[in-house]
Order: C-alpha cells, then structure tokens, then sequence
C-alpha cells in the first residue's frame, strides 16, 4: 500500500506536468493529476488512523477516495469533450460522505457503509465505461483504458454486493481472507494501471493533434504542403489509379494584397479561411485541398475527368463571387486545370503545367478558368463560356 501510495503520487506529478505542457490540447489532465493528489490523502489519512481521531480519519480518508474517483470521472468526461457532471458528482459525494458519517458515528454498520460506498464508488467508474464505450475511437489505447475501467468497477460492485450478502467480514481489509486480499491487490494495482490507460488515450490524442499541425493549415484548417504530398502519394498508390484519371486545380485570390491593404490582415485571414470552406463545400469526400502559402490554393480530385473539373472549377468562382454572410468582402480567383498525362509524371510536373494554365488566366484578365492543353480539347473549351485552352 506504501509503494501504491507513492507511485500514485509520482504519477500525479507526471500528469501535473503533462497538463502543464498541453493544456490546450488534451482536457481532463489537470483533473485526475488532482485526483491522483486525493487518492494519496485518502491513503495517508487511512494510515494514520490510530494517530488522530480513527472515525474523523475515516471519515476524511473516505471522502479524499471517492472525491478522487470522481474527478477522474470529470477529467474523462471534459477529455471526450463532454460537460463536466458537476452536480452528479457533488451528490454522490455528498451521499458518501454522509453514509460513512452515518454508519459510522450515529449508527454503527460496517456492511452497510461498505455496501453504501462501494455502489456510489461504481457509479463514477461505470460512467467512465460508459464514456470510452460511446466516445472512444476503435483503437487499443481506448480498448485498453475501457477494458481497465471496466475490471475495476465490477471489482468495486462485487465488494458491494458482497457486503450486502454476507456482512462486513468478508470485505473487511483488516482481516486476512480471500476476497480482502484479492480486493487489496486489484485495487493497488488498478490504481496505477487506470492513471497509464488514461495516459495512453491522451498520449494518442495528443499524436493525432500532432500528426494533424505538421499537415495541415493553421488558418484554414486545410491541408498544407506536406500533407497535400501525402495524399497525392497515398492516391497514386492505389492499384486502380493506372486507368483512372486524377486532375489538379490550381487556384488562386486575385488583387488579395488590395484586400489586405484596404480592410486589414486580420480580415484577409478571415477570407483565406472562407475561401478554403468554400472550396471544400464544393469537393467530393475523396477530393482534398491545401493550402500552398499566400492565397494559393491546390485541389486534388481523384477518378474526376478534366471536364466534369471544370464544372467544380465554375461552381467554385461563382460561390466565391457572391455576397456572403460573414460580411467579408467578395473575391474573385483564377484556376488552372491540368490532368495527370502518365503513370510516370510526377506531382510537379503535373503543378507545374496546372501553375502554367493559372498564370495564363492571370494574364488575361483574372477571373477566369484556364485548362492545359492536354487537359480538353480546343473545341471543348471554346463551347464553354468565358472559359479557354491554354496554348
């Protein structure tokens, strides 16, 4: 129980620490560092009993033990970005707290406040069961801290129901027997055990939120160029990609700098970002778009002919060009379009020759859409308006 007491103390600091560090990232940290805090309390004032008042000391070690339980309850339910159960968690306290009070001082019953405080314990352990069940992603860090949570709140019945069925002797932890000295070990064990599954599902969020900064855009939350070449390297690696076509558009803000002069920076970002959402309104779910610095924005649409691209392309300045509701100014962009030619060019052949057809579009007059030449035909794109074949 010593080792238990300062492993779980050293953990808290652990966590303390890792809360310190990414706070922002990954709710829930700080409150079961401080549960671990009031877990290594409750097992002081549980050791020094016989020093201070024994029923005060009970009393107290018993609150600082289901005060910690449930903070870990808390911490969980602000991790899968829940509200905190505040009042459920002051009420079952509160129930603990005056059960033990009850049946220790004013009427005497072991089984009973056993009993009483075990089944208030299991509440804030199955609600975490309940948590990982519902909100945990399908991955052996969850299955991992739920399979735990879940060994320890039938422990944590068991003794309950056992203290109603066969009275306080079989679960006292002061006398030697079976279910005392398995109850002792699980739940030594499970105390540390509990505080690494938990830091195993914050360590994968926090992986996640890492692996996502190095590829995507802060501002528009659109892939940058990193994560876009990802992708292009995960879609050229599918067996079908040899017979399907894969086009590119190149996209980009005209007279963004008038924007920025004229309403501020911090309006301009506000249109970066408004602009990627409505790229990414138009796209497919196996389209992706990426921001590839300034206002230059690269769309990725797989098995998507360089007609059907021009549609997108159309529907894309159109919405860009309307009044919107954020109360942003409107904006024009020119497009470029090329599709992949071969299985054996390259993601910068295939942005260079889409970069050439947007340049094309600047140069003659903005505002418009350009395709390479060997993305359509010349008597294709002389049909659609306002639209021509880069030569």
């Amino acid at each position: 129980m010593l080792m238990t007491t300062l492993m779980c103390g050293a953990m808290s600091i652990v966590m303390f620490s890792v809360y310190r560090s990414f706070r922002r990232e990954v709710d829930g940290l700080g409150h079961w560092a401080a549960g671990l805090l009031l877990l290594v309390c409750a097992s002081l004032l549980f050791g020094t009993r016989e020093m201070l008042s024994p029923a005060l000391s009970m009393i107290a070690a018993n609150a600082a033990l289901a005060a910690g339980i449930g903070l870990s309850m808390l911490g969980t339910e602000k991790f899968y970005g829940l509200a905190p159960s505040r009042r459920a968690y002051l009420l079952i306290l509160a129930l603990a707290i005056a059960g033990n009070g009850w049946w220790l001082l004013a009427r005497p019953d072991f089984s009973a406040r056993v009993a009483v405080f075990s089944l208030l314990v299991f509440l804030f352990y199955a609600r975490q069961v309940q948590l990982v069940w519902r909100h945990g992603e399908r991955h052996f860090s969850s299955l991992f801290f739920g399979a735990l949570m879940l060994i320890q709140a039938v422990v944590v019945l068991a003794r309950g129901v056992s203290a109603l069925l066969h009275g306080g002797t079989s679960v006292n932890l002061t006398v030697a027997g079976t279910l005392a000295g398995v109850y002792l070990a699980v739940a030594n064990f499970m105390a540390l055990l509990l505080t690494v599954g938990f830091m195993t599902v914050a360590t994968r969020r926090l992986q996640q939120i890492l692996e996502r900064r190095s590829t995507h855009d802060p501002l528009t939350q659109v892939l940058n160029r990193r994560g876009f070449g990802d992708a292009y390297a995960r879609e050229i690696g599918n067996p079908r990609r040899r017979r399907l076509p894969l086009t590119l558009l190149s996209i980009d803000l005209d007279y963004f700098k008038s924007i920025n002069d004229r309403y501020g920076h911090a309006v301009g970002d506000r249109v970066l970002a408004h602009v990627a959402t409505i790229i990414k309104g138009t796209l497919r779910e196996s389209d992706c778009v990426a921001r590839f610095g300034g206002e230059e924005f690269v769309v990725l649409m797989p098995d998507m002919p360089a007609l059907d691209a021009l549609g997108v392309a159309e529907r894309i300045r159109a919405l860009l060009r309307a009044p919107n509701h954020a109360g942003l100014p409107s904006c024009t962009v020119s497009i470029g379009i090329a599709c992949r030619g071969s299985v054996v060019e390259g993601l910068e052949q295939l942005l260079s020759r889409a970069d050439a057809a947007l340049y094309l579009a600047k140069e003659r007059g903005r505002d418009r859409i350009e395709c390479d030449a060997c993305a359509l035909t010349a008597d294709r794109t002389r049909s659609a308006a306002g639209i021509d074949t880069a030569r």
